[in-house]
């Protein structure tokens, strides 16, 4: 697959998730092998009035490359506006979020609510293609609701619009996150355009993640929550789909050692406070399956420091090398 001059090496690109994948989680992500990153979602109209959260969201590294910003909104006009703030940064692509769930977003009429309004959603593509230098791509849901699955039509009306490529989750918003994924319906996105389809939805590791392409013939993979905690899904995914190894997962050592450069990262960008009350949800993600994990996700809501970081993931470690 390729996305405007990149022709993307690995198989799963890591999906924009508000509060979660910021400079730090997508560096450390690439360096696992995401074949690409993408911001935060970013409102456009914060861009527009020159909000400086949303401008911080977007900064990026060249080692992250390619890298897409996400923008969202519900007017055209604002959107396309838009664009010449988000071109300031540079990206490779930009991203147009018409699938997240989040009521605070669809509630606004944004993200998932475009999917009850096709033909905004064509204007808005249209707008922001027309405005932009750089190839726009779009992620969307397969509807609003199991009575209203439109996905066909929506990324019909999307590469009508000019989109380079369309990421599908296979879920519905009124599902949120509860399962299943309807593969069949991503599926048939794949048969109806001509654009690369990628498939997003409960991607976390080999099996899932072939599972996805057998059951849907996507071009290409996302992986969102599956990531959380597990960056290294990116290369054990890759090594599977490009030789059949099942990489290992790495050990509550490895594990460790990982979370806190991670979280380091985080702190380096954001500073310490910041940082350090970002880190907390990071953390427990980390920890997810390790024996004791209940006791120690108490400890690291009360984290405060580096210190206290590297303090609690040595007793983790140490926690399983006991009998």
């Amino acid at each position: 697959m390729k996305i405007g001059k990149y022709n993307l090496r690995g198989y799963a690109a890591l999906a924009p998730m508000a509060g979660v994948t910021d400079r730090a989680f997508r560096e450390l992500c690439t360096e696992f092998g995401a074949a690409y990153t993408v911001s935060e979602m970013v409102s456009s109209k914060g861009l527009t009035m020159h909000d400086g959260k949303s401008k911080e969201l977007l900064e990026f590294s060249d080692n992250e490359r390619p890298y897409g910003a996400q923008i969202f909104g519900y007017d055209p006009e604002t959107m396309a506006k838009s664009v010449e703030d988000v071109m300031r940064f540079n990206p490779d692509f930009i991203d147009i979020n018409m699938g997240c769930p989040a009521p605070k977003v669809a509630n606004n009429g944004s993200g998932s609510a475009l999917l009850k309004n096709p033909e905004l959603i064509s204007k808005i593509v249209k707008a922001v293609v027309d405005a932009s230098p750089v190839p726009i791509t779009v992620k969307i849901r397969i509807g609003w609701d199991k009575t209203s699955i439109n996905a066909v039509d929506t990324a019909k009306r999307i590469e009508e619009a000019g989109a380079a490529a369309v990421t599908v989750h296979g879920r519905t918003r009124e599902q949120m996150y509860a399962p299943p994924v309807l593969y069949g319906e991503i599926a048939k996105v794949k048969e109806a355009v001509s654009i690369p389809v990628i498939g997003n939805g409960d991607v976390s590791d080999p099996l899932s993640a072939q599972t996805m392409l057998d059951e849907t013939g996507c071009d290409f993979l996302m992986i969102g929550r599956g990531a959380l905690g597990n960056p290294w899904a990116f290369s054990r995914i890759n090594a599977y789909l490009q030789s059949g190894i099942i990489l290992p997962e790495p050990d509550v050592s490895e594990r460790m050692s990982v979370m806190f450069r991670h979280i380091q990262a985080m702190c380096g960008y954001k500073g310490d406070r910041v940082g350090m009350r970002e880190a907390r949800k990071h953390a427990a993600w980390y920890i997810k399956g390790i024996r004791g994990a209940a006791s120690f996700r108490r400890e690291i809501g009360e984290l405060s420091s580096i210190d206290e970081l590297k303090a609690l993931a040595q007793r983790v470690i140490e926690s399983q090398s006991q009998e």
